[in-house]
Parts: C-alpha cells; sequence; structure tokens
C-alpha cells in the first residue's frame, strides 16, 4: 500500500485528510510537529509523498521540506498554504516542493494531487529511448537520473519531467500549459505559476549562469524553449 506522511498541527484538519486518503486505499502517516514528521520519514523510507503544513508549532513547514530534500530527491512534497499568502506559494516550491495546495480545500483536489505524483513516480509509461543526449547532458531514462560533463545533478521528479519534455522537445517553444499539461496532468486546476518557479529552481540546477540561462530559454508571453 502507498505510503503518504501528513504534518498538520490542527488535529480536525489533519483528521479529516485522513479519513479521506484512507478512503482513497492509501496508507496514511500522521505527525503534528516537523520533528516528529522528520522522524516519521528516517523510521519510514518508503513514504512516497508527504503534505505539509507550513505554521508549525516548532520548525515550519519549509524548514522541513529542505531537510527532506536534502537526503530524498525522489519523494513527492505538497505544501498546504493560506489562499492569501502569495509568497508561501513561491517559497514551498523553491524550497523544492512539487506543488501546492491552498487551504480551504477539497479531498478531491487533495487527491488528485497526490495521485498524480505517485504516477509521474512510478516511470514512464511510454516508449522512449534510454538515453537522451543534448550538448552537456545525459539523461538516463531507465534510471531517472541526469549528468552534466559527467556529474550528476539530483532532481526531483517535477524536475526531471520538465527536463524530459523539453531534451524530448530540443528547439521547439512549449507553452506553459503545455508543461503543466504534460507533468502535473490535464486535469489539474493549480495556477501556471508552479510551471514558472519550477522553470526557475531547474535553472538554478543546471545552467552555468542561471541569471542568464541558454539551455531553458524564455519564449515571452508563452513559455519556454530547451536550447536554440
Amino acid at each position: 500500500m502507498k505510503k503518504v506522511l501528513i504534518l498538520e498541527d490542527e488535529e480536525n484538519i489533519r483528521s479529516f485528510v485522513v479519513i479521506n486518503l484512507e478512503r482513497a486505499g492509501y496508507q496514511v502517516l500522521e505527525a503534528s510537529t516537523g520533528a516528529q514528521a522528520l522522524d516519521t520519514v528516517s523510521r519510514n523510507p518508503d513514504v512516497g509523498v508527504a503534505i505539509l503544513d507550513i505554521m508549525l508549532p516548532d520548525i515550519d513547514g519549509f524548514e522541513v521540506c529542505r531537510r527532506i530534500r536534502a537526503t530524498n530527491k525522489q519523494m513527492g512534497i505538497i505544501m498546504l498554504t493560506a489562499r492569501a499568502q502569495e509568497i508561501d506559494k513561491v517559497t514551498g516550491l523553491m524550497t523544492g516542493a512539487d506543488d501546492y495546495v491552498t487551504k480551504p480545500f477539497s479531498p478531491a483536489e487533495l487527491t488528485a494531487r497526490i495521485d498524480a505524483l505517485f504516477r509521474r513516480m512510478g516511470g514512464d509509461t511510454g516508449q522512449t529511448q534510454e538515453l537522451l543526449r543534448f550538448g552537456p547532458f545525459v539523461m538516463n531514462t531507465r534510471n531517472h537520473t541526469l549528468e552534466k560533463a559527467e556529474n550528476r545533478i539530483r532532481l526531483t521528479q517535477v524536475e526531471y519531467s520538465i527536463l524530459k519534455l523539453f531534451m524530448l522537445n530540443p528547439g521547439r517553444a512549449l507553452a506553459r500549459e503545455e508543461i503543466l499539461c504534460a507533468v502535473w496532468g490535464k486535469n489539474y486546476e493549480g495556477e501556471l505559476k508552479v510551471v514558472d518557479v519550477n522553470i526557475r529552481r531547474l535553472r538554478l540546477k543546471i545552467e552555468d549562469d542561471a541569471t542568464n540561462p541558454t539551455y531553458i530559454t524564455t519564449v515571452w508571453g508563452y513559455g519556454y524553449k530547451w536550447g536554440n
């Protein structure tokens, strides 16, 4: 059974999430503090997705996300943010989260986001050549790894999916909406901002100079392009 961690200090919200995820077939682990969440992850390395609230009684959700990402690039992470706090969404994504859900949220919305992350972690469903090469980059689609000039670059599942989409479409301008649909799924109801922030994060990892990108270039008013 797929494991999901919910980190939420408000018991009524946490219980609400647990009930609905268990109905959806997930095994749910609970934590009410950041320290409990980190301990749970260390004792359960097979947790597939973590749902992290931001405001906690000890360390905030951003720090929990950073610490998880320091040792685990594969786990899916969803941040719970307040609707009015736009900066929380960007900060959560920049610290390594794959997605965010704003409060109040519906059980169906949260379950759909979790389902999408597990599908992405399940591997590629289409037939793709095992090695994709572009300039100094080599992507192994079997192992979900990326090397630049023979140096391994650690990517989250979302970052990997975005980069794979680019490497399969070199020189082609991809609309933000197209990237969103391909990576997050056609039924994703979030904002286009999630694409922009993940592109920013990806550039920090792969570009020689993230402020002057040469691999992932911006097509103003439209989207992004891989290569010239």
